[in-house]
């Protein structure tokens, strides 16, 4: 190996000491985090399997295909339909559900966290610039090394796959929501501001409703995010059809990797026409 013209900086040490910093000093704080989580994505799997009642499944399926026929149509309805009781039938209900619960729980923590930020990038240049770097380090970063420092903090299981996809996942939310409030039109600002609007007023009332369709859009590719995770948080020991398809990669089982696959792809074309369906209303 050539020598070196300037020594190799320690950067491999200081992170390990910085993770090492962190677990000594707030291992609290992420046992509280790993105790929420945990007991939020138990709750949406009772919530989802409606309290384990007999025929749950088929209630489900009659609720999601419902609201798909109602904001995506009769034909997204109808595929809900036929593509949740196949899944069903395969015996894969209840991977389906501990899939959907991952993907709500990261979708909904990637809103709350990524719509303030958008908003906050979208009123001031500075941030902006500050942050737009930071969500490229993320949506670059391989996805693998997000579970590193998931498992150290939060251990095995389905928690740091909720907080590695909340990581990979949030940047379109905040990215769109930046953006779609940027774009309105400024004479409808301007306007607003001639009648006296507070910034507050003027963005619940102007910006983000007509930016609505904009965050919508990035609503819909955290979903889609979430989803291309599934697999890569089952490595960690997230239950869910990720893991199906891992363990039929490590097995050789073509077959099982096909009908996970299958799951996972109806999964995601109802995700996505429904979401789609609510952005267009």
């Amino acid at each position: 190996m050539e020598d070196q013209l300037f020594p190799k900086l320690p950067l491999k040490e200081w992170v390990e000491a910085f993770v090492k910093f962190l677990t000594d000093h707030l291992g609290v704080i992420f046992d509280g985090i790993s105790t929420g989580i945990k007991s939020m994505t138990d709750a949406f799997v009772w919530l989802l399997s409606i309290g384990h009642i007999p025929g749950s499944p088929y209630i489900l399926i009659a609720i999601i295909s419902l609201i798909a026929w109602r904001v995506a149509g009769w034909k997204t309805g109808l595929f809900s339909l036929i593509g949740l009781a196949l899944i069903n039938n395969l015996g894969y209900w209840s991977e389906t559900l501990d899939t959907l619960s991952l993907i709500i729980i990261s979708v909904i923590f990637s809103i709350i966290i990524g719509v303030p930020i958008g908003i906050w990038m979208s009123q001031k240049d500075s941030v902006q610039s500050t942050i737009t770097p930071i969500l490229d380090f993320m949506q670059t970063m391989p996805a693998f090394v997000y579970l590193i420092p998931s498992v150290v903090f939060f251990g095995i299981g389905m928690v740091p796959g909720v907080i590695a996809t909340i990581i990979f996942s949030m940047p379109p939310t905040v990215r769109m929501t930046n953006l779609g409030i940027r774009q309105v039109d400024g004479e409808l600002i301007e306007a607003a501001n001639a009648f006296g609007s507070t910034t507050g007023q003027r963005l619940g009332k102007v910006q983000i409703p007509l930016a609505m369709p904009t965050m919508m859009a990035g609503v819909n590719q955290t979903i889609m995010l979430s989803l291309s995770m599934v697999v890569t948080a089952s490595l960690v020991g997230a239950p869910g059809l990720g893991e199906i398809v891992y363990r039929s990669v490590t097995q050789i089982k073509i077959g099982l990797g096909f009908e996970g696959g299958l799951a996972l792809v109806i999964i995601a074309m109802v995700l996505d026409r429904i979401t789609q369906g609510v952005n267009k209303k």
